[in-house]
């Protein structure tokens, strides 16, 4: 496993000139004075963020402190009031990435089959059948697929369906890859299915990925890099590296490392909902 980079938290920029702050080597995602605020109240004001390449980040915080809202306005969802995002020095629509929605029921289309939700990304960017059959082959076998995508969505279980958004997110080989609670309705034995293969698929292809969760295991397992918020007006509380190996099994949770990190977590956690 290559060296895990934190994320950055920097000074807030000076209003007039965002560029004052370069991006440090080995960063990814640039954020520089990012402001949003809903009915006139703040939420983020001057925020600065700097995301490692090829790192998986977990966005966690109290509630209400717009843990969706950053990842959202980073994959462009969600329009900041002010404020400047890089992917590489390139703006988001030079940027390829993927999405996996949280309410995955109404991210698939229900009038097409699995398969053909997978490949419709790769259809859209005008590929050549042959081209999207080898690509939707190696998500299977990626994902060691058992059940029938001919089938359609409403024909699949919860687990089954966010699987398939997975895979739709990844066909296209993003650069990025955004993930809003991806394990909030899956059962027990999904939750770990799905993060295996999030792992295996992230030390296949190095795709960055930003993970939001409101669950501190989840946010611990998979990340190299717990980015904490504050309370609203949100700022970073704290980033808390974790560098257990890859591939992490389901035993992680019983390391001293990942007791001790998820420990620090949730001390942070605490402070700042009881501040």
């Amino acid at each position: 496993m290559t060296a895990s980079l934190p994320a950055t938290v920097l000074p807030p920029a000076a209003p007039q000139s965002l560029l004052t702050l370069p991006a440090l080597p080995s960063t990814h995602v640039t954020v520089r004075g990012l402001s949003k605020a809903f009915a006139g109240k703040p939420l983020y004001t001057d925020f600065n963020l700097d995301l490692p390449r090829g790192q998986i980040v977990s966005i966690f915080g109290p509630n209400g402190c717009g843990k969706s809202t950053l990842m959202n306005m980073i994959a462009g969802l969600v329009k900041p009031d002010a404020g400047e995002i890089l992917f590489d020095g390139k703006t988001l629509r030079d940027t390829g990435i993927g999405y996996v929605f949280q309410n995955y029921r109404d991210a698939l289309f229900p009038w097409i089959s699995a398969w053909d939700n997978i490949a419709y990304p790769l259809r859209r960017k005008g590929l050549k059948e042959p081209a999207v059959k080898a690509r939707v082959d190696e998500l299977v076998a990626l994902f060691e697929i058992r059940f029938d995508l001919a089938r359609y969505p409403y024909e699949l279980s919860g687990g089954q369906m966010q699987t398939v958004c997975i895979m739709r997110s990844l066909a296209t080989r993003p650069e990025v890859l955004f993930l809003d609670e991806p394990f909030s309705a899956l059962d027990f034995e999904m939750t770990l299915f799905i993060r295996d293969k999030l792992q295996e698929a992230h030390l296949a292809t190095g795709v960055t990925m930003v993970i939001v969760s409101h669950d501190l295991e989840d946010a611990v397992f998979l990340a190299d890099q717990v980015l904490l918020l504050t309370r609203r007006p949100t700022r970073i509380a704290e980033i808390v590296p974790f560098g257990l190996p890859r591939p992490r099994r389901a035993e992680a949770v019983a390391d001293p490392e990942f007791v001790r990190v998820k420990a620090h977590t949730l001390e942070v956690f605490r402070r700042e909902v009881n501040a």
